[in-house]
């Protein structure tokens, strides 16, 4: 949906080209988050200086579902807008940044970890230097006694819970690394 962009110029002229550039940044913002209802930009030259030039300050609300987002720019802590195109990208990329929060916490995007492949050891054969780990979907997965780390290969029990990482061997899936799964560790 097309969001419906209102820019209003405080204290100034009006200018064509500040406008072009506050709705293309605008549109910028919509492709990143297409529900934006609304977003009211305002433009503003509050103090006219001789000795110095004036400092913009750009403001932006946006209105997205069950919230709007705000950015104000002060003034008096950024100098560097003193030239008004850089007020407005200066303002919408601190707006991008609270947009993308805003989508993250409404999407409820938590970094997951992902479980390792774990399972228990179902067969050991020493004298071949290999075991098997039977997986909890029922396949099994072949490992040599080089593949143990953390511990040693002659003190694995049948019936030890492991996590492996598996890569494909000669004769099918292999662990090419195994872990025993102390009781500190959890598995899912």
């Amino acid at each position: 949906m097309e969001p419906s962009v209102q820019i209003t110029f405080r204290h100034m002229d009006p200018s064509v080209a500040m406008e072009a550039k506050a709705r293309e940044q605008a549109q910028r913002l919509e492709r990143f988050y297409d529900r934006i209802t609304s977003c009211r930009v305002v433009i503003e030259a509050p103090h006219k200086h001789h000795n110095k030039g004036n400092l913009y300050h750009v403001g932006i609300e946006l209105t997205v579902p069950d919230d709007k987002l705000v950015i104000s720019r002060d003034r008096e802590q950024h100098h560097a807008n003193e030239d008004p195109y850089v007020a407005i990208r200066d303002a919408f990329d601190a707006m991008r940044g609270r947009l993308e929060s805003y989508v993250m916490r409404r999407r409820r995007d938590v970094k997951t970890h992902e479980v390792p492949p774990h399972g228990r050891i179902a067969r050991l054969d020493p004298a071949r230097d290999f075991g098997l780990i039977q997986t909890p979907d029922g396949r099994e997965i072949y490992f040599h006694r080089n593949s143990v780390v953390d511990t040693e290969f002659d003190k694995l029990e049948v019936g030890t819970e492991v996590r492996f990482v598996e890569g494909l061997g000669e004769e099918g899936p292999q662990a090419t690394t195994v872990h025993v799964v102390g009781k500190h560790h959890v598995v899912g």
